[in-house]
């Protein structure tokens, strides 16, 4: 079957690989820390940025997410950097990438930015999405562009993809998380 007539999974790296919204000084349990520097910057809210990033992910995930009969697509802020600084940690191959730049906090907190550009890739294809942002606008955004085959998966940004609502199963439209996703992100 070629990767088009797969159905999509578009991955955040921030909350459902990354549990980003933790205490610093406690990895969860079974992540392993990834650091590097890049340069230092001013934000545009004024504050300084010292450049120094810091990542948890667990590298099991990625070859489980290559055995998912789905094609995988990096939906992040990360952009193209995700191939270099995510995927090859979890052994992923190079994936496409459905944003091309970072237009966060363009809809506001009720929306995420990256619903129309995920419609926009998807083309009518069925596709999941992971992401510890997806809003009730978003929901809605996707309902009226009538896409039948759309499972929202939303993760807690602390927990990743361990996540109650995924690991009991429930997720828009009442169907399954685990068809979608592998048995470790539930945990």
């Amino acid at each position: 079957m070629a990767e088009s007539d797969l159905p999509i999974l578009f991955l955040d790296v921030d909350g459902p690989l990354h549990p980003w919204d933790n205490d610093p000084s406690k990895r969860p349990d079974g992540y392993q820390t990834f650091r590097w520097q890049v340069p230092p910057s001013v934000k545009p809210d004024g504050r300084r940025d010292n450049g120094k990033r810091r990542v948890w992910l667990r590298p099991e995930h990625g070859p489980e997410l290559l055995k998912l009969p789905v094609q995988l697509v990096w939906a992040t802020a990360w952009a193209h950097s995700a191939n270099v600084r995510i995927g090859p940690h979890l052994g992923l191959p190079e994936l496409p990438v459905a944003l091309a730049e970072n237009k966060y906090g363009s809809r506001g907190p009720s929306q995420s930015w990256k619903t129309e550009a995920l419609l926009e890739y998807a083309a009518g294809r069925p596709f999941a999405w992971a992401d510890d942002e997806i809003f009730h606008l978003d929901v809605e955004c996707i309902t009226q562009h009538a896409v039948p085959d759309a499972l929202l998966l939303p993760c807690d940004p602390s927990t990743g993809p361990a996540d109650a609502r995924l690991r009991s199963g429930q997720a828009l439209g009442g169907r399954h998380c685990s068809r979608c996703l592998p048995r470790s992100l539930h945990r």
